[in-house]
């Protein structure tokens, strides 16, 4: 099932014009609007936030406007800038997905079919979408259908600031937006309106001959490719510098093994130009153009720069079981989206020294099947707190030499947050004779403790004279474990002196 985001700026292009004019841009409360020409009328094509909540609204008369806002701030629309700006924004977002286009004028359009789990999810993608355009001081909306159409419609009439529509339920909800989310002419919609139309759903109980005899075909076209029933292809957005390599076929392909066969030639031809610009591949996109106009993509990424023609190959055709080549694939194309110098490496520098370990073609597979983001490894942080003593790096990152402390072992298994048990201790100072956890009582038969932990005083006030007493107990079983005491024992005021379990030793 196709699935696509659609990126709608809502305040474009003047979030772009405020980017470009710095510090010398007007304040967020001043109202901003984009003049432009529609024959030999002057009409407002863009308004901010601010200026939106003036009353003012595009299409309406460039002198209404100022007569209406005294302090309005107006701007002339540039048209090819603001394209540029849009084709450059598709470029960045080629992160999320192969498959990327500029859908004018204040949009981006995004085939993330088979790739929002590298993201995390489809959630977790959007979210991250909209906070990185926040972060840049563009206001954005996300949303994701299964069709450009609804997908538009959605980000623009119910993206608040995302919205995600179920699989399948595309043209449920299509049917009860406004006629204004099937992406019409002006003068269609208001033709519609004139007549009494108000919902998408409207227009599709009505007789299809009588709309199209009085509207042309352009408006059932666009009901059907919103609904799913049309498709509706798009180019991709492609930089000029980006080292691509394509393969056309006279007849189409759809066996697995021819496409796998295609593949590798295809990796070969790339690698080589590679090699000559001294770069290596850590991402490419692979897309597979059938005869009904539909793209089909494969997306892989390294964890380190590569131009190993075998290794690329197979991580690409791992995933050809994903494709779907309908009637026939006619056109091939094979881009390293991201590519990175390559550095050369010697592996041994004598013949009885044993070579590093490279386990990079594991990451590489792992990653491009579960996703980057839910692969990492821990590495230990300068911390006596134990749950703030470790992080999580990539899989790849380089060792920095740090390492915990080797007086006392630490469990494994550190649970996320300390559990409580109920405990009963002769002395503050000794270990419990027993203790309960998740509904089990468990004798203690051996312990080593106290170790007394400090909390820090440098980050919290609340930590000044906190302290924690630490002890390594093991059941009747031989299982071990971590728990501490949240005080000294003594004294109220270094913590509430209950007891919790925070750790499980192998």
């Amino acid at each position: 099932m196709t699935r696509v985001v659609s990126l709608y700026f809502p305040t474009w292009p003047t979030d772009r014009l405020r980017r470009a004019m710095g510090q010398s841009a007007p304040s967020a409360e001043t109202p901003v609007i984009m003049l432009g020409r529609q024959g030999n009328r002057r009409l407002v094509l863009a308004a901010d936030a601010a200026a939106r909540a003036a009353g003012l609204r595009v299409g309406m008369p460039a002198s209404k406007a100022q007569v209406l806002v005294p302090n309005l701030q107006s701007f002339d629309l540039d048209a090819a800038g603001d394209a540029e700006a849009l084709d450059r924004m598709a470029l960045w977002s080629l992160r999320y997905a192969p498959i990327v286009a500029a859908d004018p004028p204040d949009g981006i359009i995004i085939d993330t079919t088979g790739a929002d789990h590298l993201h995390g999810g489809e959630d977790t993608m959007l979210e991250g979408l909209v906070s990185r355009m926040a972060g840049s001081g563009i206001e954005a909306r996300a949303a994701v259908a299964d069709t450009w159409g609804a997908a538009h419609a959605c980000a623009r009439f119910l993206a608040r600031p995302t919205f995600i529509a179920p699989v399948g339920q595309a043209p449920a909800i299509m049917r009860g937006l406004p006629i204004g989310a099937l992406r019409l002419p002006h003068d269609i919609v208001e033709g519609l309106l004139t007549l009494g139309f108000e919902r998408v759903g409207e227009i599709e109980a009505a007789p299809r001959a009588s709309l199209t005899l009085r509207f042309g075909p352009e408006l059932g076209r666009r009901l059907d490719q919103a609904m799913g029933r049309r498709s509706e292809p798009f180019e991709p957005a492609r930089s000029p510098e980006l080292i691509e390599v394509r393969r056309a076929f006279g007849e189409p392909i759809g066996a697995a093994e021819t496409i796998a066969r295609y593949t590798g030639k295809l990796v070969a031809t790339l690698c080589e130009a590679l090699e000559a610009k001294g770069l290596g591949a850590r991402r490419l996109d692979l897309l597979l153009h059938r005869v009904d106009n539909r793209i089909e993509a494969i997306r892989v990424g390294t964890a380190v720069p590569v131009r190993d023609v075998k290794r690329l190959t197979r991580l690409l055709t791992d995933r050809i079981e994903t494709v779907d080549p309908g009637f026939g694939i006619e056109l091939m194309t094979l881009a390293a989206t991201l590519a990175e110098p390559f550095g050369a490496k010697q592996i041994i520098s004598s013949l009885v020294e044993e070579p590093e370990p490279d386990i990079t073609d594991l990451i590489d597979v792992l990653a491009n099947r579960i996703g980057e983001q839910r692969l990492y490894r821990f590495a230990p942080v300068e911390s006596d707190v134990p749950e703030r003593s470790v992080r999580r790096i990539a899989p790849n990152a380089p060792d920095d030499g740090s390492s915990w402390p080797g007086d006392w072992p630490r469990p494994p298994r550190l649970l996320t947050h300390p559990e409580p048990i109920e405990t009963m201790a002769l002395l503050p100072d000794h270990p419990p004779v027993w203790f309960s956890w998740r509904g089990v009582r468990r004798r203690v038969t051996r312990a080593d403790g106290p170790e007394r932990v400090f909390g820090e005083w440098w980050q919290r006030d609340a930590e000044l004279i906190a302290v924690r007493d630490y002890f390594q107990v093991e059941d009747e079983s031989g299982e071990r474990f971590w728990i501490y005491r949240a005080g000294d024992g003594e004294d109220p005021g270094t913590g509430s002196h209950k007891w919790f379990l925070h750790g499980v030793f192998a």
